[in-house]
């Protein structure tokens, strides 16, 4: 395998891994802790990460990390947990569709991106392949999870750019170390002031943090941001498409939501989409 489809594949494993967010959201933990719930999946992890790397920022790196990781992980995990508690899991999973569209816009006017026909094509194949999977029976959209759930893709987006943009002169693991450290201390004092405190966890619950922290967060984002450094933006953001097929497939499975033959070709045209943006970046 070629270096280039080696950190595709890497930085493909991140979204797949983030569409389960939204399952194990809903059905293990409690809900009305948006907040406090992002507070848990970073910062333990972030902290863990900073004595792994043995390194702190340097100069302005220390407000960059907080702006990273404010748009990367406080404002975006904040977002995406209203919306997986009030969406199904592929439905705000497919809200999120559009960042590949944005990251294009921002990365132009941030001049880390040209404005390439066949990545906006491939941008807007991938936006109308999400939109058959919204295209499921008795769709409930409420739509306080929707503004959520766009707000959250257009946090993530400019974070992705801005990472790109700043070239960090640290490895993948130590950016993600700092990002998820800051977006934690961020996200800390807003869950004490405006949510209740959490209800002692259960084990299972235990888990579910454990996972989504140190699988779904620190895992995922070295491999994302290894990827954001070495694809181009439209390559490495195209691969958010797979989140909302992977949401998709698990509510399937496990929660025995609908799949149609709509929702199965809105999937083949998303891969359809990433191998064109792939090839053209």
């Amino acid at each position: 395998m070629t270096n280039r489809k080696m950190d595709t594949a890497l930085a493909a494993i991140a979204p797949i891994i983030w569409g389960s967010t939204y399952i194990i959201t809903t059905q293990f933990l409690p809900t009305g802790y948006p907040i406090t719930v992002a507070m848990i999946r970073a910062l333990p992890a972030g902290l863990l990460l900073l004595i792994m790397v043995r390194r702190l920022p340097q100069g302005v790196w220390w407000l960059r990390s907080l702006a990273l990781g404010a748009l990367n992980f406080s404002i975006f995990w904040i977002l995406l947990f209203v919306a997986a508690y009030r969406l199904p899991g592929g439905v705000a999973a497919t809200l999120g569709s559009v960042q590949p569209l944005i990251v294009l816009l921002l990365g132009r006017l941030a001049g880390t991106a040209r404005l390439q026909p066949m990545a906006f094509l491939s941008a807007f194949a991938g936006i109308a392949g999400v939109g058959l999977i919204l295209a499921a029976p008795r769709m409930v959209l409420d739509p306080v999870g929707i503004a959520a759930a766009f707000g959250g893709t257009l946090s993530m987006a400019g974070g992705t750019v801005l990472a790109r943009y700043w070239k960090a002169p640290v490895p993948p693991l130590t950016l993600t170390a700092w990002q998820m450290t800051a977006g934690g201390m961020l996200l800390l004092p807003v869950a004490l002031a405006l949510e209740p405190p959490f209800p002692i966890p259960t084990l299972p619950q235990i888990a579910a943090l454990a996972y989504l922290g140190l699988v779904g967060g620190g895992l995922t984002y070295v491999l994302w941001f290894r990827g954001v450094i070495r694809l181009t933006p439209i390559a490495v953001s195209s691969l958010g498409f797979l989140s909302p097929v992977s949401a998709t497939m698990l509510g399937w499975i496990f929660l025995g939501q609908s799949l149609t033959a709509v929702q199965l070709g809105g999937m083949a045209i998303i891969f359809l989409s990433i191998a064109l943006a792939q090839l053209n970046s």
